[in-house]
């Protein structure tokens, strides 16, 4: 079954980039688009907004006229659309389940930490199985043609991080862009308080070499799978989301990881992929793990 690339729209200026994102992905990769959104009617009685033929019909046009101008844009493009009844999460979660990929309006980032994703996101972003790309406004097309990297965070063992580096190498391969890869380290709680500790490392080959060799045993298989794509390894010291973040302005992609924890307020993604939501300036892309 072939997966559309689909994207998510509430007529937002956020929605329109994600929107113009995901058309031009699925020209890359030769897949259809899809389009969909959430629509709940939603009657007023101290404002006349019309009955709900009338607010179906005004979603319509309005999802039409933005399908539109992307039809105008990629003329060979197979594109669908659905105005699916429902709240939005549930909704998008669902068209998420089918795509190859589900492409949402991000407001950016600003001074509020916490509120940047919006609550729907974040929560279509914890439930999706499928990888979600967050896109901000103003999303600059011209950066995935300037030679920037398609940026992934690698972690654990080779199958820790399989389903992000996968999609990284994909989303390569179909633009014709190098893969950074980054893998952060920390020194153990042991060594933390003992400098002449470090020195000793290093003499017996230190944990650096050993974080380079785990990395380069991630990436074989898809360096094997993939040969015509560039690979930088990047292994650093400190924290992940703030390695990550400091090689973000160079990417057109940021890849990371998932995996939702279940809290007794409700699930949570990850440090990383929070981090990386709220402060990355390019799209970020967040690939639930296998």
């Amino acid at each position: 079954m072939t997966r559309p690339i689909t994207a998510g729209v509430d007529g937002s200026e956020e929605s329109l980039a994600a929107l113009a994102w995901a058309a031009r992905e699925a020209v890359r990769r030769g897949l259809p688009l899809r389009v969909v959104q959430a629509w709940r009617y939603q009657p007023y009685e101290a404002v006349d907004v019309g009955d709900r033929d009338t607010q179906e019909r005004w979603v319509r046009q309005a999802l039409d006229g933005a399908v539109r101008t992307v039809a105008e844009r990629h003329p060979g493009l197979e594109v669908s659309t659905d105005v699916l009844a429902g709240a939005a999460v549930e909704t998008l979660v669902t068209a998420a389940g089918d795509a190859e990929l589900l492409a949402l309006g991000s407001r950016g980032h600003g001074p509020v930490v916490g509120f940047l994703v919006g609550s729907v996101g974040q929560q279509v972003i914890t439930e999706a199985t499928r990888p979600v790309v967050l896109v901000r406004a103003g999303d600059d097309p011209a950066a995935e043609a300037a030679g920037r990297e398609i940026v992934v965070g690698q972690h654990g063992d080779a199958e820790d991080s399989a389903a992000a580096l996968r999609f990284a190498f994909e989303t390569a391969a179909a633009r014709g862009a190098t893969v950074r890869a980054v893998r952060a380290w920390t020194l153990p709680p042991v060594f933390a308080y003992s400098p002449g500790s470090l020195h000793l490392l290093d003499e017996a080959g230190g944990l650096e070499p050993y974080e380079r060799r785990a990395l380069a045993e991630a990436l074989k298989p898809w360096r094997e799978r993939f040969p015509g794509v560039p690979v930088v390894e990047h292994v650093e010291m400190g924290s992940a989301g703030q390695v990550l973040l400091s090689v973000a302005p160079r990417a057109q992609l940021l890849v990371v990881g998932r995996r939702a924890h279940r809290t007794a307020v409700g699930a949570r993604i990850g440090s990383v992929a929070h981090g990386a939501l709220h402060h990355a300036t390019c799209p970020v892309a967040v690939v639930p793990h296998d």
